[in-house]
């Protein structure tokens, strides 16, 4: 029976449809067909200076527009995403519900949710193919947005739900509550939703805390809140989070975004509400080193003068 991965890449960089060459040749090496999207692969190979080549690659591979991705979600053993962390949140959201395992390979900045770099894509490649890599799930979050009485929009999102005001407004007046029980209420220019995947992007520049990926909880970040009590809440992983957004104020204009990539338009008087999604996100991991390991490259973060602990006799 023929296996078959996935590999989705950043379109518009030339960078990740060169390495999605080198990926699709190194998977037909080792027998595997690779999946991929017509409308991230078809216009790199008509431009490219390698055209011929190309053409051949795409012809052994699994060429499918997006009305077939459903069906192909259930085929393929693995999805590589070649990017940055928009790349592979997209990913995310066309997977999410799958069960399919995610393998990141970095060719952005940070990449905190990639597994591997560029310089080591062949290895990536190569374990995938050998299925020499272990599968971690990723906390995600359902959110619902309701107006008078009825839920208007469910969305997903795996770093985070974001309420911002626009331009438009001034600021946005908020409840907060947590568990259908209100905690504080304030005007401000938004609230972050977030996940412990999404502390380390949206969530740690509003200066939430950093949450080990392992620690199961949802967090609750206010964005230049103009009150008292506006520090970041971190809150058991079943619990539901609530903001209610003031019915009457004239110069309202919010949206709500799911990582960054969805957004709706919010109407005065509107409730979001979080909770621990029933989808979570799987990502292969080739490396077994703690996030303390990860957030120190990441950030490039100063550590000389750790001497480490006492080993006890």
């Amino acid at each position: 029976m023929s296996r078959h991965i996935m590999v989705l890449l950043h379109p518009q960089r030339e960078e990740s449809a060169v390495a999605a060459v080198s990926v699709w040749k190194a998977l037909l090496d080792d027998g595997i067909i690779p999946v991929v999207l017509d409308e991230e692969v078809l216009d790199f190979a008509a431009r490219s200076s390698h055209a011929d080549v190309q053409r051949d690659l795409l012809s052994r591979c699994e060429v499918i527009g997006p009305a077939e991705l459903a069906i192909w979600k259930t085929r393929c053993e693995l999805v590589i995403v070649l990017g940055g962390d928009g790349t592979i949140l997209r990913a995310a959201e066309r997977f999410h519900g799958s069960g399919v395992p995610l393998m990141g390979v970095n060719l952005g900045h940070v990449g905190f949710l990639a597994e591997s770099e560029r310089e080591d894509l062949a290895e990536a490649v190569h374990r995938a193919s050998q299925r020499d890599y272990l599968v971690e799930e990723r906390l995600a979050l359902d959110v619902t947005v309701w107006h008078e009485g009825e839920a208007i929009y469910n969305a997903w999102a795996l770093n985070e739900a974001t309420i911002e005001k626009t331009s438009k407004a001034r600021m946005i007046d908020v409840v907060l509550g947590v568990d259908a029980r209100p905690v504080s209420s304030f005007g401000c220019d938004g609230v972050i939703l977030a996940t412990p995947t999404g502390s380390t992007a949206y969530a740690f520049s509003a200066g939430g805390p950093i949450v080990w990926p392992e620690v199961e909880a949802l967090l609750l970040i206010p964005i230049s809140a103009h009150a008292l009590f506006t520090e970041p809440l971190v809150v058991n992983p079943d619990s539901r989070l609530g903001v209610e957004i003031s019915p009457g104020n004239p110069d309202f204009a919010a949206v709500l975004w799911c990582d960054g990539r969805r957004a709706l338009e919010l109407p005065a008087g509107a409730r979001i509400e979080a909770k621990r999604s029933r989808s979570p996100i799987k990502l292969a991991r080739l490396h077994k080193g703690p996030f303390t390991d990860r957030l120190v490259a990441k950030f490039r973060l100063p550590v000389s003068g750790w001497r480490g602990p006492i080993e006890e006799a």
